[in-house]
């Protein structure tokens, strides 16, 4: 009965407009209070102590200077020149300012460990390009949108951190490994439709008339973008520090470029800066500190054994079950955030994924390609939120062309649940 009324409080607050936080930490604690009746004031004390210790976690250090690191690139012209030096490799002609934007999006993924970050870093340079050449609002803030979820997949990921802390079985440089190959092969796939999109349908008209600009020049204007994964991924391969130093690391490299290099940072600039990033980084950690008193009420309640034999004893067999929750997974990245999908989610699903004996760094890549898919698809769509204001166009306007991408990233998840060892092989190989 307690359990029935927790999920239906949760889903009320929800609807009516509550803060999924402040959703989470009510539902859990008003559960806690009923299942202590007797000793209502005692069993509260779960509560401030289950905030604190949804917080007391070393990984999660990582995510505001992941964040910070996000809203700083979006500042130093690092994106613009990352553009320009695509450009040149690439060439003028129709479909291949949204190739561009793609790959550059994919590259910043290595950088940024937040999607609507990319989103405004990426969409801040290439909406307007594209408009220039003919491409409609709609479809430039689709093909940012999308692209931008694969910010997730590569590392650095703020959601594989997130995940890393509710699995203990699963390692941040494991998960980080892990997500590469399909991150790659994610935005490979959003390439395909986007180039065929704008070329079946007269895109870019003005596109082959725009001036190409120089490689060598490019390639020495965009050298510092260029260096930022190496120096983030291979210095925790090298074991010169763990993720969350590299995130540290990320910053200062960040305001260097920023502040000396390009000099597009000024120290006035720095306030909004670390203001922009506070923000985030409160409400996401927040939502994790309130999450762990949802969690704990799960636990104490025993709500998660029953579900968990009901889904097992379904009749559907594995691959079923696998089947019915990814389904659940976007239905729920339509209207739910990543970080809260994980939050709410994961300590459900890690008893079934147990059970069926699932590797768990597997298991941790094919969600945040589920998160990743709902990042950009509508209605509710962080990523394609941040691309249409940029655009200046309504979400609506973009189903036509976010579908054939939302395929494309179906056609990924499909390839990572039939071979495991697309997600596996790179962390395997590199000992994690």
């Amino acid at each position: 009965m307690i359990a029935t009324l927790l999920f239906a409080a949760f889903f009320v607050m929800m609807f009516v407009g509550v803060p999924i936080g402040a959703a989470l930490g009510l539902a859990g604690a008003a559960a806690i209070a009923l299942a202590n009746s007797e000793v209502q004031w005692f069993g509260l004390l779960a509560v401030p102590q289950n905030f604190y210790a949804g917080l007391g976690k070393y990984p999660l250090l990582a995510i505001p200077m992941f964040v910070l690191v996000g809203s700083i690139f979006d500042r130093s012209g690092v994106a613009a020149r990352l553009v320009n030096f695509a450009v040149s490799i690439v060439g003028r002609g129709p479909g291949m300012l949204p190739l561009v934007a793609i790959a550059v999006a994919m590259f910043l993924g290595g950088i940024s460990g937040s999607g609507p970050a990319n989103a405004a870093a990426v969409g801040g340079v290439m909406i307007a390009a594209m408009s220039r050449a003919g491409y409609p609002g709609s479809f430039s803030a689709s093909v940012v949108g999308a692209a931008a979820s694969t910010d997730i997949l590569i590392p650095p990921s703020v959601a594989f951190i997130i995940y890393s802390v509710l699995v203990p079985g699963a390692s941040v440089p494991a998960l980080f490994a892990a997500g590469m190959v399909p991150g790659v092969l994610a935005g490979l796939a959003l390439i395909v439709p986007a180039v065929w999109m704008a070329r079946r349908h007269g895109m870019g008209a003005q596109e082959a008339d725009l001036p190409k600009p120089p490689f060598w020049k490019s390639l020495r204007e965009a050298s510092w973008g260029l260096a930022a994964p190496v120096l983030i991924l291979g210095g925790m391969r090298a074991g010169w520090f763990t993720p969350t130093e590299a995130a540290v690391v990320a910053v200062f490299y960040g305001l260097f470029v920023g502040m000396v290099i390009h000099r597009t940072i000024g120290v006035r600039d720095l306030f909004v800066i670390l203001r922009e990033a506070g923000e985030l980084s409160a409400v996401i950690l927040l939502v994790v500190s309130l999450a762990g008193i949802f969690a704990f009420s799960l636990s104490t309640l025993g709500v998660i054994d029953p579900i968990t034999r009901a889904i097992v004893d379904s009749g559907v067999g594995e691959y079923g079950v696998l089947a019915l929750l990814i389904v659940m997974l976007v239905v729920l990245g339509m209207f739910l955030d990543g970080i809260s999908i994980f939050l709410i989610f994961v300590p459900l699903l890690a008893p079934i994924m147990q059970h069926y004996q699932w590797d768990p760094v597997w298991f941790g890549v094919l969600l945040t390609l589920n998160v990743a898919l709902g990042q950009f698809t509508p209605p509710l769509a962080v990523n394609l939120m941040v691309s249409c204001r940029i655009a200046g166009v309504p979400m609506e306007s973009t189903t036509r062309w976010v579908i054939p991408m939302i395929v494309a990233m179906i056609i990924v998840m499909i390839a990572v649940i039939a071979f495991p060892q697309v997600a596996l092989w790179l962390p395997t190989a590199l000992g994690y």
